[in-house]
């Protein structure tokens, strides 16, 4: 469900998919080419959310600010995996979010960097750009490799493929 919240209207291009079981409200503003799954929830409803390009929200993932202080950027070329929870935080261009992975306030994750399946990101943590992050609470495990890059957009890229499918598979829904 789209719907807007207090004057905000979420805005997003016709070459965007959000299924038809999300929830994005408020002040939202999604990326060309960017998608949101099935039982994501992005809640622009007290601060904003900034979602760029080639970017995709994966199902039942929750992107939420905090009130006042912090709004979720979302760079582009950027996954967010099934679960994760994304909460006024930043995250750079071309990342990888892992499932289940927890990200809080004032956290700020670097250009080119994955975070583990099931890592938890405490607030206030600043992650350098191409960095692996794992555990509870995550630590910097290693540098990223351009191999590792490539395969942070092969993950990117699956999901455009996808998001095309899914628009003309829509035109024939009722």
């Amino acid at each position: 469900m789209i719907r807007s919240y207090q004057g905000h209207t979420p805005v997003i291009p016709e070459n965007c998919y959000v299924d038809i079981s999300a929830q994005v409200l408020g002040d939202v503003v999604l990326g060309e080419h960017s998608s949101v799954w099935m039982n994501a929830v992005v809640r622009g409803d007290v601060n904003s959310i900034r979602i760029g390009v080639h970017s995709n929200i994966q199902d039942c993932a929750v992107l939420h600010g905090m009130r006042y202080m912090y709004p979720v950027i979302v760079g582009d070329y950027v996954t967010i995996g099934h679960n994760a929870t994304v909460h006024g935080c930043v995250i750079e261009d071309c990342c990888l979010i892992g499932m289940g992975a927890v990200i809080l306030n004032n956290a700020h994750i670097g250009e080119g960097s994955i975070i583990a399946a099931g890592a938890l990101i405490p607030e206030n943590v600043k992650i350098p750009p191409r960095s692996l992050v794992a555990g509870v609470p995550g630590k910097i495990r290693r540098e990223l490799t351009s191999d590792d890059r490539d395969e942070i957009l092969k993950y990117a890229r699956n999901y455009l493929d996808y998001t095309k499918i899914y628009l003309e598979e829509q035109k024939n829904w009722k």
